[in-house]
């Protein structure tokens, strides 16, 4: 086995592993396939929807009412079957939708077999596959370095160093690192289950649960629910057969069953997960990907935003504008005159560019210089390297003549590049600030402040005959043009910038470019909190001490030539001050920051590494979409807490019902098949339509508190108002027996639960209205027509009952209505302020 590998290491080096090495090893089994999926297997859905606690328990006392025979108490058994229905159903859907476009967004590989490269899916890697690597890759498997140009390899997502690693030949990769600087190769040692971070793509990439206010609530809700049943449960069947009218155990059983029925919110949980992933559905057709199902919550509870410029508020596809050389820079007009050729949008203003230097071949003694920057271009764009700035300039500048000889990669850290032209020196192209920190009166470099000032990205080549060595800045550079770069700004960001202000959301642009070209940016797209391009900090100039850091970060909005590093310290520092914050990103130089948001919402056309890590990916790259994640967001908050609450009050009343007939021992008030059409009448119903309607509220903190301040008064309301009813027709009809009893008390319950219903629906709209009369006018049919009301529900209504329930049922209405005035107002209040 080992002598097999060393001749496959020597050929992959050269190679790549041959068609029939790479199908011995799929045979194998020693693949890069770790079953990654974006969703739960079918299988794993069924279960989940199945084979939950609740669940169990109805399953239980459902079997309990089938021993008694009586048959219509056991209609909560289909309720069960009809949730879980609807819960597989829904989810096989959304499955469906999210694992096409996770597919259509999976990243790839670039392999080397059978000497030549092509691009296949990571999960068709294979031991000891050749692999390259360029910048903004993310490393799919453990392997060792066989060849490198600059290569430079971020491992912070794994070891939480942030500072990168130069790799040279014989070094080690980890799956899971990124690439930021520079090409090579490796040869994968450990691929699939046996690497050292594969679980890092799988799992940002899978089904999963990110922290949740609404989950965190429900579960709460649930743990302290069943500490109740289990304390209740027992006292309440020992209760039902101390009852004095209690015809045999099947009475007692009916009446503890009914009562540990109703305090079993069944259809939360079913209905939160239906809700996110209904959500997620819709912003899948609108090219939007979720890959973890509550960030759609998440995003409605972000309070600060933190924006990229490139790919964000621009295109991010930038394209050649002019050169301006160093004899240009005397001539002011010069230094401008073609700036209205990129305001077209398009790569004329490189050709214009491009005669305008070969003018000066002609005329004025230059062309030696001019041939010498525009081959030292050539170069830089021919770099093996490709990025935005080098593919904007093979666009003008190409067939170099000049032989390269080695260089330094460019890193989003250093901001720069250099390349060493054989027997013409070394060449650096980069930010002019970065390049030369002390500028002085050099007229070429204040040219590029003036030009960076417009919104234009500006780059000097700077020339000379040091050596490129390691990482440093070449010696004794003189710069020798500016190449100025042009992005269009998104047509659509002004007015999703507009947006998120009017929602008090705080905005901060966070770029690696010159300040004075964020700012421009900034200003043209009408970002609040800057009016002027030179109000960009510099972000070389921010303290590192947190704290410090987050005060500026109070009273400024737009930071310029910030590095990966800062852009982990600013998300950093906003989350120490208790801000929720989102990322949006699509370079490799985001992606740890993503990480590190609340929420990271990746661009579709970014580097793999960013959307792996990130929770959102807009597959069109339209940062317009996020408006639409937002109003997601708030419908499945304001719409879950408005179904929780219904949820909820059945659970207090049932309680509250529950302990007095513990204290009293007397029969429960109410027959399992009456909670179960109450159930659906004014829960079940209502609370999925509701869960799918618009709903624009502000996000508010305090979720479970604000459900349980609403629900336990209104519980404990309807509660003793139905063991009022029951009392009542008990006093007026002594010898009417209990089904008279229930019946009232069924009615009491109705009505007091249609009126909380008509109180989380509003405000009020017609379709509303509608679906309240519906339900209500279905509840008077029942009542109403003896073979429902009798035969199925087990009702016995009489004019008398149903002048006693409804007068009790009005009561109860009229207290509901003014706790939720306390109650409701000041949210309302504080929602559409």
């Amino acid at each position: 086995m080992s002598e097999s590998s060393v001749l496959v290491t020597a050929d992959a080096r050269e190679g790549g592993l041959t068609s029939a090495q790479v199908a011995e090893r799929v045979a194998d089994g020693r693949t890069n396939a770790v079953g990654a999926q974006t969703s739960r297997s079918t299988a794993q859905i069924i279960r989940a929807n199945v084979v939950t606690p609740f669940n169990g328990l109805l399953l239980a006392l459902f079997i309990v009412i089938l021993t008694t025979g009586r048959w219509q108490n056991g209609l909560f058994g289909l309720v069960i079957v009809a949730n879980t229905a609807i819960g597989v159903f829904q989810e096989l859907r959304a499955k469906r939708t999210l694992d096409r476009l996770a597919v259509l967004n999976a990243p790839h590989a670039r392999v080397v077999r059978d000497g030549t490269t092509s691009e296949i899916e990571v999960a068709g890697v294979v031991a000891d596959d050749l692999i390259e690597l360029r910048t903004g890759d993310q490393v799919v498997a453990d392997g060792t370095v066989t060849g490198s140009t600059g290569l430079e390899i971020d491992e912070s997502l794994l070891t939480g160093e942030s500072d990168p690693i130069h790799k040279t030949v014989g070094d080690e990769v980890r799956s899971g690192s990124i690439v930021v600087a520079g090409t090579g190769r490796f040869q994968a040692t450990h691929v699939g289950a046996d690497a050292y971070a594969t679980r890092l793509t799988a799992e940002a990439r899978q089904f999963t649960v990110v922290r949740s206010e609404l989950v965190a609530g429900t579960n709460k809700l649930l743990r302290w629910i069943s500490l109740m049943m289990l304390v209740v449960a027992p006292l309440l069947l020992w209760s039902q057969f101390r009852v004095p009218d209690t015809e045999g155990w099947q009475d007692a059983a009916t009446g503890a069953v009914a009562a540990l029925v109703g305090m079993v919110p069944e259809g939360l949980v079913l209905l939160t997960s239906l809700a996110f992933m209904i959500a997620a559905m819709s912003l899948a057709r609108k090219e939007t990907l979720v890959q973890e199902l509550p960030a759609v919550e998440v995003l409605a509870r972000v309070d600060t935003v933190c924006l990229d410029k490139t790919g964000t508020l621009t295109h991010g596809d930038i394209v050649f504008d002019r050169l301006v050389t160093a004899k240009d820079s005397n001539n002011k007009d010069s230094g401008k005159g073609n700036s209205h050729e990129s305001d077209s949008g398009k790569g004329d203003g490189g050709s214009g560019s491009g005669s305008g230097s070969k003018d000066g071949d002609s005329n004025d003694g230059g062309s030696q210089e001019d041939r010498e920057v525009r081959e030292a271009l050539a170069l830089c764009a021919a770099a093996p390297d490709a990025n935005a700035t080098s593919s904007a300039l093979a666009a003008e500048f190409t067939d170099p003549t000049w032989r390269n000889a080695g260089g330094i990669p460019f890193s989003s850290a250093r901001k720069w590049s250099a390349v060493v032209a054989e027997d013409h020196g070394t060449w650096v192209l980069g930010a002019p600030e970065m390049v030369f920190p002390d500028a002085g009166d050099n007229p070429l470099l204040a040219t590029a402040a003036d030009i960076a000032g417009e919104g234009r990205r500006v780059l000097v080549l700077a020339h000379t005959t040091a050596p490129a060595t390691g990482t440093d800045l070449p010696a004794d550079l003189t710069a020798r043009a500016l190449v100025v770069l042009a992005e269009h700004v998104r047509d659509d960001a002004a007015d999703t910038l507009r947006y998120f202000t009017e929602q008090g959301v705080a905005l901060k642009v966070i770029s690696g470019d010159n300040p004075r070209t964020v700012g421009a940016v900034a200003v043209q797209v009408g970002l609040p909190g800057i009016s002027h391009a030179t109000e960009a900090v510099d972000a070389r100039t921010l303290p590192e001490d947190p704290d410090e850091l987050a005060d500026v970060l109070e009273h400024n909005a737009v930071f310029g030539r910030v590095t990966p590093q800062q852009k982990r310290a600013i998300v950093g520092a906003l989350q120490r001050r208790g801000h929720v914050v989102a990322m949006t990103g699509d370079g490799v130089n985001d992606a740890m920051a993503l990480k590190d948001a609340d929420i990271g919402v990746a661009m579709g056309n970014g580097a793999a590494a960013t959307r792996a890590v990130a929770q959102l990916v807009l597959l069109d790259s339209r940062f317009a979409h996020l408006p639409d994640v937002v109003a997601e967001g708030r419908r499945v908050i304001a719409n879950i807490e408005r179904a929780a609450n219904l949820f909820l009050v059945k659970n207090v009343y049932s309680l509250v019902l529950a302990l007095i007939v513990v204290a009293t021992s007397l029969a429960y008030p109410l027959a399992p098949i009456q909670l179960t059409l109450i159930s659906a009448v004014t829960i079940g119903i209502p609370g999925f339509i509701l869960a799918l309607a618009p709903n624009s509220r502000r996000y508010v903190p305090g979720f479970l508190g604000r459900v349980l301040r609403l629900a336990v008064p209104t519980g404990a309301v309807i509660g003793l108002a139905a063991f009022a009813g029951y009392l009542t027709i008990r006093g007026l009809e002594p010898t009417a027996g209990r089904t008279a009893a229930q019946t009232v008390a069924t009615i009491v319950v109705a009505i007091a639960s249609l009126w909380t219903l008509s109180l989380l629906a509003r405000p009020f709209t017609a379709w509303k209205i509608a679906l309240i009369a519906a339900l209500a006018g279905a509840f008077a049919l029942i009542l109403a027509i003896p073979v429902l009301g009798n035969g199925i529900f087990l009702l016995d209504v009489t004019p008398q009952r149903l002048v006693v329930g409804a007068a009790i049922g009005a009561a109860a209405a009229f207290l509901v209505e003014i706790i939720g005035r306390v109650i409701l107002r000041p949210v309302q209040d504080a929602t559409t302020a």
